[in-house]
């Protein structure tokens, strides 16, 4: 399969558009974003595990990065409530297992370099926010190796940023209130993803945003 594999295109995914299919367990659902292969393949996804779902024991091959956005995920490691941000390297291993919240997390699989064996668990809702580069911007770094960055964003009500461009290209999830720019508006639940050198101004109407980014990692 390939979808949305050109990564010199822009996409966009907005919530109208989701289409959920699913997966080879039951009571687990994918919003598929990107992806390049079948059953294993380099993939960013959103996941939707319906409570008392679980998924069977698989290896990382390509290394494994999610974000829970709603409910409550678990393993058999730990549990992992809404605002987790879990890195598993190359090579590591899990099986999934929910309560009876479910959960529905946003994750990118076989993007890692194998060098990056950093393996870690934030939780966002007690992590340190830091003053962004503008005035109404807070910023929470999450990870950064090589070229790629990731971190989550909070855009106070009515701000805006200067036009700038993407070395290495740009992905956003909106994960609270909405974003616009010059080419349109993104509530909630929508997904960016802009290729190498591209451009654009961000701004924030009265609802302010809380967006996770990734930079740098789409040459």
């Amino acid at each position: 399969m390939r979808l949305n594999a050109d990564f010199s295109a822009r996409v966009v995914i907005r919530p109208v558009d989701y289409r959920w299919v699913d997966s080879p367990m039951p009571g687990v659902e994918r919003m598929m974003l990107d992806r390049v292969g079948d059953e294993v393949a380099r993939a960013t996804s959103l996941v939707r595990y319906a409570p008392d779902s679980s998924f069977s024991q698989h290896v990382h091959g390509g290394g494994e990065e999610f974000f829970v956005l709603e409910g409550e995920f678990a393993d058999e490691h730990r549990t992992y409530p809404a605002g987790s941000y879990v890195r598993n390297p190359v090579g590591t291993a899990h099986s999934p297992k929910v309560g009876d919240q479910g959960c529905t997390i946003f994750v990118k699989l076989h993007q890692f370099d194998e060098a990056d064996q950093q393996q870690f668990v934030i939780d966002t809702r007690r992590a340190a926010w830091s003053p962004g580069l503008m005035p109404g911007l807070q910023v929470m770094r999450l990870h950064e190796y090589a070229s790629e960055h990731v971190a989550l964003v909070k855009w106070a009500p009515d701000t805006k940023f200067q036009s700038h461009s993407h070395w290495g290209g740009e992905e956003i999830l909106v994960i609270e209130g909405s974003l616009h720019d010059e080419h349109g508006e993104y509530p909630a639940g929508s997904w960016i993803r802009s290729p190498h050198q591209s451009a654009h101004a961000p701004y924030t109407r009265d609802d302010g945003a809380l967006t996770y980014v990734k930079v740098g990692h789409l040459l």
